[in-house]
């Protein structure tokens, strides 16, 4: 079991890195600000579900797999990439649907199944996970397996916290943008570059050890 100093310094850490804007949070802004606070926080879980599988890998020794196998790493790394490229040019094809207050865009159901995809086939996700618990595991503590279960879910619950909050902000913004003339340029052109840079960023993230 961890020490209350090293969760604390885990916790201040996750914070930390999950306060700086990625593509996860760009991912919550566009579905919060697009479809509604409760679509962008079913996005939120399907992000934070991602991370947990990620979570659980590192716990259980498959990021390492990941990181040292060739073969592995670009399986997952290649799937993902088509998904999200595929996605974002899908809807940069076709125009977005008529939005409304009452309306959302996007079911709550998909925007989370797209939260798991873009996290679970995200090889960096994995990588961070690889990198970043070891340096708070401590051999004379116990088991490191459970360690590592413990850091990872708090950084799940961490994350959970920060981008709901995200989320619940930008969705507080939808009255006044659906009055502009801004969100179907959000829906249509923010929405699919964020999936093709996120497909990018995929494709260029070495495997670990290896040039990038």
């Amino acid at each position: 079991m961890p020490t209350t100093s090293t969760l604390l310094a885990f916790a201040l850490a996750s914070v930390a890195l999950l306060l700086i804007p990625g593509p996860a949070v760009l991912y919550i802004l566009n579905r919060s600000v697009s479809d509604g606070r409760r679509i962008g926080l079913a996005a939120v879980g399907g992000l934070e579900l991602g991370n947990a599988v990620h979570a659980l890998a590192a716990a259980l020794g498959l990021s390492a797999v990941l990181a040292t196998s060739a073969i592995a790493f670009n399986a997952v790394k290649w799937v993902g990439v088509a998904y999200l490229l595929f996605t974002g040019a899908r809807i940069l094809r076709h125009p977005p649907k008529v939005v409304s207050e009452q309306a959302s865009g996007h079911t709550a159901s998909k925007a989370f199944r797209q939260g798991i995809v873009v996290n679970v086939f995200n090889p960096k996700v994995a990588l961070f996970f690889l990198s970043f618990l070891p340096q708070f595991l401590d051999p004379t503590r116990g088991q490191a397996t459970l360690q590592a279960l413990i850091l990872g879910l708090m950084f799940v619950l961490i994350g959970c916290v920060t981008d709901s909050s995200y989320s619940l902000v930008a969705s507080s913004l939808r009255t006044v943008l659906l009055r502009g003339k801004g969100l179907p340029f959000v829906q249509r052109y923010v929405a699919g570059t964020v999936f093709i840079g996120l497909g990018l960023v995929a494709a260029a993230t070495g495997q670990a050890g290896t040039s990038r």
